[in-house]
């Protein structure tokens, strides 16, 4: 009797573990569910770490800060993000420091609409940390110009706004699957020089990044996902020039059923964060 009121017992319990709904799951990059422990203990060994998230994914921007501070409480971090842009490096130092305050920067960089919900908490986490906070992205003024002229058109630019930008020539791969499906995606709306801007950003990416890096630190750096999918785009650039590196990487899809992750979404990263795509955004 005692057996079976057991065997009862753990039958609803398991019943209602299965009926509860999941805002996310975190996957390997095989498709098997593993722990944010796991996901953790696992990146807390690399040099590098490259977070790709959906820019208004309220899970991924959540993680980002989390995982930030577990990771500080193990290693001396170093932190970059898309989402500030090389030429405001100086008027992000200013606020780190303590010389402006948010409405100062608010109004001399060229911050995203959504910086004060998603990307404030992670700057202020490296401020309040005394930590070194990478604006890596290329001005997107000089991504407009190689969209109209390909890379050329950055030949003619002074020495000092060159120094925004990844070093010129700049390797490129048209073959990459990942800047080929842009094209694919884009259709008849498409052009090589479209690839060569998103490239010129992955390129200027990588060489902050690098650029920054101190032996025996991580650097956690925050990107939209798709300038990492596929281990390509930004980590494609960092391998070449630093291929000895200890690279992590992490994307974040959206499913209607995140029990299992789709084929599509599989080799994505190392870390798969899977949400829900019923979850608010936060735009």
């Amino acid at each position: 009797m005692k057996k079976t009121l057991l065997l009862l017992a753990l039958t609803l319990f398991l019943l209602t573990v299965s009926a509860q709904k999941a805002p996310y799951i975190i996957y390997n990059a095989k498709g098997k569910k593993v722990s944010y422990k796991k996901m953790l203990k696992t990146l807390e060994d690399k040099d590098m770490v490259l977070f790709g998230e959906l820019h208004n994914n309220t899970i991924a921007h959540w993680l980002q800060y989390e995982l930030t501070a577990d990771l500080h409480s193990k290693r001396q971090l170093i932190l970059g993000a898309e989402m500030i842009e090389a030429d405001n490096q100086d008027e992000l130092n200013d606020y780190l420091s303590g010389n402006i305050d948010y409405k100062a920067l608010d109004s001399t960089a060229r911050l995203w609409n959504n910086h004060k919900t998603d990307y404030a908490p992670l700057v202020d986490f490296a401020k309040d940390s005394s930590l070194v906070f990478v604006a890596s992205n290329v001005p997107r003024r000089y991504a407009s110009m190689v969209y109209k002229g390909g890379f050329e058109a950055l030949d003619s630019l002074p020495a000092q706004e060159k120094e925004w930008i990844a070093p010129l020539p700049i390797a490129y791969d048209p073959e990459l699957p990942g800047y080929k499906n842009i094209l694919e995606m884009i259709g008849d709306h498409g052009s090589p020089t479209l690839v060569m801007a998103q490239a010129i950003k992955d390129a200027t990416m990588a060489h902050f990044i690098l650029q920054n890096y101190e032996e025996g630190s991580l650097f956690l750096h925050y990107n939209g996902a798709y300038h990492s999918n596929n281990y390509e785009g930004i980590l494609w650039y960092l391998q070449l020039e630093r291929p000895n590196l200890k690279y992590g990487t992490i994307s974040t899809v959206t499913q209607e059923n995140v029990h299992k992750l789709e084929e599509e979404n599989k080799n994505l990263a190392d870390f798969i964060i899977c949400v829900d795509q019923n979850m608010t955004t936060t735009y």
